[in-house]
């Protein structure tokens, strides 16, 4: 299973919605706090966004909320989830 990382801050609704919808999916995932200008800086030149949430299954970067429910409609996100697509 690849590892997750998901990019976030304390109060925000679509951070919040994207960790339910991995929560449901029963995967452990690493909340990396992006409320610190170091921490923001960072993910803004990993992920090339500065909104949250940013998500990276693996080395892939996904994006944010909406493209994480993408692929969960696309019936994409559970093989992403268990390492089985490119």
């Amino acid at each position: 299973m690849p590892k997750i990382e998901i990019y976030t801050t304390f109060f925000c609704p679509f951070c919040i919605r994207a960790k339910r919808l991995l929560d449901n999916k029963g995967v452990e995932y690493e909340e990396i706090d992006a409320g610190s200008a170091q921490v923001r800086t960072a993910m803004r030149q990993r992920a090339g966004r500065n909104s949250v949430p940013q998500i990276f299954i693996g080395e892939r970067h996904i994006g944010g909320c909406d493209d994480l429910f993408a692929l969960e409609a696309k019936g994409e996100l559970d093989e992403l989830l268990q390492g089985e697509a490119a």
